[in-house]
């Protein structure tokens, strides 16, 4: 063992008694309900998720549902919460457990590791909450918490030192409040000893056991290398209209987005007398041609400058781009998701 925190369960599952936020999943931890909270809350913050959780099972109630969806309904009720990948991953997982295993998440760990889109992390939060296995969910809040509490200066984004701290929690976890005690280093790596800005460390119920409070080192760690920079992509995305339906199209493009609908547009920056240009080499007849704001979209690892053209045809002729279709207000804010990337551009319907 690289550290015994056997000494923090106890204060910490005391504090989460009291402080625990209330949420659909937590009151109501079934297995299914458990996954899905704790996919959607990869990359996304408890606050946003609520509304999605919400809109998400009811519309979908439970596995079946979810396994026979049509993919464009699942990517609406997907809509907003980004890296679409992960409801692609949900609905094959969902396929897996209705041929596999009877309709039921299995209550097994290394099942559920085998399952797409389930790693070490979800595998031990759905284990040890919705089914009471002793076994870690290491995130980064938890990650964060305990290596504060050790004053240890790892690289948390190693995958060894991930796997490590697992092991260690491994050997301590309580055997009778599993989730609990994984739900409590979550909370208070969420809501105390925060990500970003200065950890509220007055709050925390086990500032005492903290060697980075002690030391003054909660600015050091946890350690991680600077992110790269991101890569900057300027964009012209065409908000094309006729007789009051929109040309959207759907990417076939491998990578970012691929297989989601989006606005027509192109991979440079085009000006207002270009755009104009552009619709006379087309054989575009427009009635009106307006220059809508720049927006700005950020990924992970790249970025979206944006300009915008709302663009009335007179005459419905084939765009040049492959793949487009022409849906109302309607079918654009029911059926079709688009992602949160073209935000700026959906006031047109919306």
């Amino acid at each position: 063992m690289t550290y015994d925190y056997s000494e923090t369960i106890d204060y910490l599952l005391d504090w989460f008694d009291l402080n625990a936020r209330i949420l659909a999943w937590r009151e109501n931890p079934k297995p299914y309900y458990v996954w899905i909270s704790e996919i959607m809350l990869q990359q996304t913050r408890v606050e946003a998720v609520k509304g999605y959780f919400d809109r998400f099972i009811t519309a979908l109630p439970d596995i079946k549902a979810l396994a026979e969806v049509d993919e464009d309904r699942l990517m609406k009720l997907w809509e907003g919460l980004g890296y679409y990948n992960r409801a692609r991953s949900l609905q094959k997982a969902a396929s897996i457990v209705m041929e596999e295993f009877h309709g039921e998440l299995p209550a097994d760990y290394e099942q559920l590791l085998s399952l797409p889109g389930i790693g070490s992390y979800t595998a031990g939060a759905i284990g040890s909450i919705a089914f009471g296995l002793p076994v870690p969910a290491v995130d980064g809040n938890v990650l964060r918490v305990l290596k504060r509490v050790a004053g240890s200066f790892d690289d948390i984004t190693k995958e060894k030192v991930k796997k490590e701290l697992e092991k260690d929690l491994l050997m301590i976890m309580p055997k009778d409040r599993p989730g609990d005690y994984n739900q409590s280093l979550m909370e208070l790596g969420a809501t105390i000893c925060i990500p970003n800005g200065k950890p509220l460390c007055d709050k925390c119920p086990i500032m005492h056991l903290c060697k980075a409070f002690h030391q003054d080192l909660t600015d050091q760690i946890p350690v991680k290398p600077k992110k790269k920079a991101r890569v900057v992509e300027e964009k012209t995305v065409f908000v094309f209209e006729y007789k009051k339906k929109y040309a959207i199209r759907k990417r076939v493009e491998k990578g970012l987005l691929h297989g989601l609908w989006e606005l027509p547009n192109v991979p440079e920056t085009f000006s207002y007398d270009k755009v104009q240009d552009n619709m006379l080499q087309w054989n575009l007849e427009c009635e009106l041609v307006t220059k809508m704001k720049e927006s700005k979209h950020i990924f992970s690892h790249r970025e979206w400058h944006m300009t915008g053209y709302y663009i009335r045809l007179n005459k419905l002729e084939q765009l040049p781009f492959d793949n487009v279709i022409w849906a109302d207000k309607e079918e654009l804010n029911k059926v079709y998701s688009l992602p949160t990337a073209f935000e700026a551009y959906k006031g047109m319907w919306k």
